[in-house]
């Protein structure tokens, strides 16, 4: 991981150029490497985390960068079929916003688990050790 330390302090550059060696050496290596950037968010737009940051927004980034689905679409035509589709997404968007919210009671329920248990154990008084021989020779 010293490699990866160093490599972020120089930047995107730095593993641009490891991307391509790697490519050019064996292109497994080199597909290895392109797959770590951009799963690590190396390579990922405002240094947020790769990947998990479209789960967690839930689809919010690719919406402010392409507009709201079903609105600023062109009309198919057939009024019914709009309104219906408009409806559709408005209810599709609400049940997104609710299980986002079900999502984050789960997550802060169980970090709310984790410490109580924490502080369980850490309330506990330590067990005690068995004491050593005053004479400072070790038993067999």
């Amino acid at each position: 991981m010293e490699l990866a330390y160093k490599l972020d302090s120089y930047g995107k550059p730095a593993w641009i150029a490891l991307t391509v060696l790697g490519f050019m050496a064996w292109w497994p290596l080199g597909l290895a490497i392109l797959a770590f950037t951009i799963g690590s968010g190396r390579m990922g737009c405002g240094g947020r985390r790769g990947f998990a940051r479209w789960q967690e927004e839930g689809g919010e980034a690719f919406r402010n960068a392409f507009g709201r689905w079903g609105r600023g679409m062109p009309s198919s035509g057939n009024r019914a079929f709009d309104e219906y589709r408009q409806e559709t997404l408005r209810r599709l968007e609400e049940e997104q916003s609710d299980f986002r919210g079900f999502l984050d009671r789960l997550r802060q329920a169980k970090d709310k688990a984790e410490f109580d248990q924490f502080m369980a154990e850490r309330r506990r008084p330590a067990p005690p050790q068995p004491d050593a021989p005053a004479d400072g020779a070790i038993g067999n």
